[in-house]
């Protein structure tokens, strides 16, 4: 059985930016890429905390250390600048994988700069 886990998340992000006449997608800051183990292209949940929409999108690199989260096309309608998200990566594995895997939790200043990078903490037991 292969199954959908969180990967890694960039948590609390405030958006710079909505472009609606952008062709889709949600540009992040490079260096909050790679904090959080997200490829160019990878596709990505965000939840906006201001208003509770949930979209899926996928991501393009910002200018590394820009602090931009701009989401774009249609997306741009779902979020306001200002607000704060969460981005949320998965990733398919075995159940014997999501056992033992722990997600990487990027958290991030007002400025959308690396705060801290920590490990998720595992809720409830494992049998």
């Amino acid at each position: 059985m292969i199954l959908n886990l969180l990967k890694s998340k960039i948590h609390c992000a405030t958006v710079t930016e909505a472009n609606l006449q952008y062709m889709g997608s949600i540009t992040i800051d490079e260096a909050l890429m790679e904090a959080a183990h997200i490829l160019p292209n990878e596709r990505v949940q965000v939840v906006d905390n201001n208003n509770g929409a949930r979209l899926e999108t996928y991501v393009i690199p910002g200018p590394k250390n820009s602090g931009v989260i701009c989401l774009n096309g249609a997306a741009a309608r779902c979020v306001q600048p200002g607000d704060v998200v969460i981005i949320m990566a998965y990733a398919f594995m075995t159940e014997d994988e999501a056992r033992s895997y722990v997600p990487t939790v990027v958290m991030v200043d007002g400025q959308n700069a690396v705060r801290e990078v920590r490990q998720a903490e595992h809720h409830g037991q494992t049998h």
